[in-house]
Formats: structure tokens, C-alpha cells, sequence
């Protein structure tokens, strides 16, 4: 199994969600997503997790690793609705990454209006962007 992802452009921030499970094996997936998402976002990002069936050792770190991409460039990384197996660990130097109870928290956390239209990209349609609202 890998993940999917479904990406939400907020303006001043961007929210990912992934489903499936972040394992090994799906660790070059998520670092291509990360990155599709940084090179379209300026602001924050945020991981919703509520569809994430779980993630192993490999992906926690991926996470990480992602958080420290993005803190490189002066974005943060956020995670919303982790699995209830575990929490990520930051590398030793980098700030610990913030935990939403859910993406609605999240949200309200950057007061984002969630009533604007927004674009969305997913992994099911890679070559349509829709606009929704």
C-alpha cells in the first residue's frame, strides 16, 4: 500500500492530506509531494493526517525531514489529526513540529477563512486543478 495525496492551496497557507500508510516504501512519494507542495505554496503547510492508516519509523522521519526542508526556507510544517500511534520526532537541533487535534484547528489556528474559493490538485487527477468552495 502507498499514499495518496490531496493538496488545498488556502492563499497564505497550503494543506495536504495524505491517506494509506507511510511506510519505506512510500517515502519517495511523500518527499515528491512535499516538494510539489513547497514549490506551489509560500506559507505554512500543513499534514492532515485523519486518513493516514498509520506510518512507520521511515515515515515519522520523512515527516521530519520535510519539517526541516521547509524551516530552511521559513515555513513551517504543522501536522493535523496524527496517527494514534506515535507523535514525530524533530531532529535534535530543529523546533519541535506543531500538532493540530484536526484540520478545522488547524485552520482556525492561521484564522484562514475557509469560505474563499480555493484550488486543490489530488493524486487521482494529476493533470486537473479544480477550483471549489
Amino acid at each position: 500500500m502507498t499514499i495518496e495525496w490531496h493538496y488545498t492551496d488556502h492563499g497564505r497557507l497550503g494543506i495536504m492530506s495524505v491517506s494509506g500508510y507511510l511506510g519505506a516504501h512510500a517515502v519517495p512519494r511523500f518527499g515528491g509531494a512535499i516538494g510539489w507542495a513547497f514549490a506551489r505554496g509560500t506559507g505554512p503547510l500543513i499534514l492532515d493526517l485523519t486518513a493516514l492508516k498509520g506510518w512507520s519509523v521511515e515515515g515519522q522521519r520523512a515527516i521530519a525531514d520535510a519539517a526541516a526542508r521547509l524551516a530552511a526556507h521559513g515555513r513551517a510544517l504543522e501536522l493535523a489529526a496524527i496517527p494514534a500511534d506515535g507523535s514525530v520526532v524533530p531532529h535534535a537541533a530543529q523546533q519541535p513540529v506543531p500538532v493540530h487535534p484536526d484540520p478545522d484547528t488547524a485552520l482556525a489556528a492561521h484564522h484562514a477563512v475557509t469560505d474563499q474559493p480555493v484550488r486543490q490538485w489530488r493524486t487521482d487527477t494529476p493533470n486537473r486543478n479544480t477550483i471549489s468552495r
